[in-house]
């Protein structure tokens, strides 16, 4: 469990963390001029029994750029079974100008799992030349599942670039059609096109070790 811990990134420096199957994340990072932030927030665990016990996942992300010329990436994904439910909140705010962040949120829902994104992103007036993206999908694989999403952006400056989208499906049937014409049971095409919707945010990893024994793990349940 990570405990509410306060992260000052110094000029120039470099933070990256890989926050694996945390039943509760909250974390507050304060970015100076030109400093880098990279977090993945990951909550993949494997399938339980029927009948186990409510596991309740909770994560907050607080970023501040308080120097220009900063970057941050956020990455989060969340594969859920049974009655699992995951809350995950970013919150980044632009104080000055020249920054950048980009953020790519994703949830898979099967069986009675719940999910809820909270996405704050805030330009403040001073913060020109700013660039900011967020992107959250999710794919729900179950009619009991359950997503809510909630951005929230907030643009004070003018000179800035910013986008923001959410979208919640099901399996592209077609896709699924496709692939059983090819031979492929159902159920490992329906694993195949998870695990690709999964692999988006994994690529993304930067230790190299830890992205390719997260992909093998996708690949060896097949």
């Amino acid at each position: 469990m990570v405990n509410d811990q306060i992260v000052n990134i110094k000029s120039g420096e470099t933070f990256e963390r890989v926050f694996l199957n945390e039943p509760s994340v909250n974390l507050r990072i304060i970015q100076e001029a030109g400093s880098h932030v990279k977090i993945h927030v990951l909550n993949m665990p494997s399938k339980q029994a029927e009948g186990s016990n409510l596991q309740t996942i909770s994560n907050k992300i607080f970023i501040t750029q308080t120097g220009e010329n900063c970057s941050t990436e956020i990455y989060a994904l969340a594969y859920l079974h049974n009655d699992e439910s995951v809350t995950t909140e970013t919150h980044v705010a632009h104080a000055v100008g020249g920054g950048t962040s980009n953020q790519l949120l994703k949830f898979i829902l099967a069986d009675h799992a719940r999910g809820h994104f909270i996405g704050d992103l805030k330009i403040e007036q001073d913060a020109q030349k700013t660039e900011a993206h967020q992107t959250n999908r999710n794919l729900l694989l179950s009619e009991d599942a359950e997503m809510r999403t909630q951005p929230q952006l907030e643009i004070y400056a003018d000179d800035v670039k910013a986008t923001h989208g959410a979208s919640t499906g099901q399996l592209d049937e077609s896709a699924l059609f496709y692939m059983q014409q090819r031979g492929i049971d159902k159920q490992k095409a329906r694993q195949l096109l998870v695990n690709a919707f999964m692999k988006d945010v994994l690529n993304t990893i930067s230790d190299e070790t830890l992205r390719e024994k997260l992909i093998n793990s996708l690949d060896s349940d097949l």
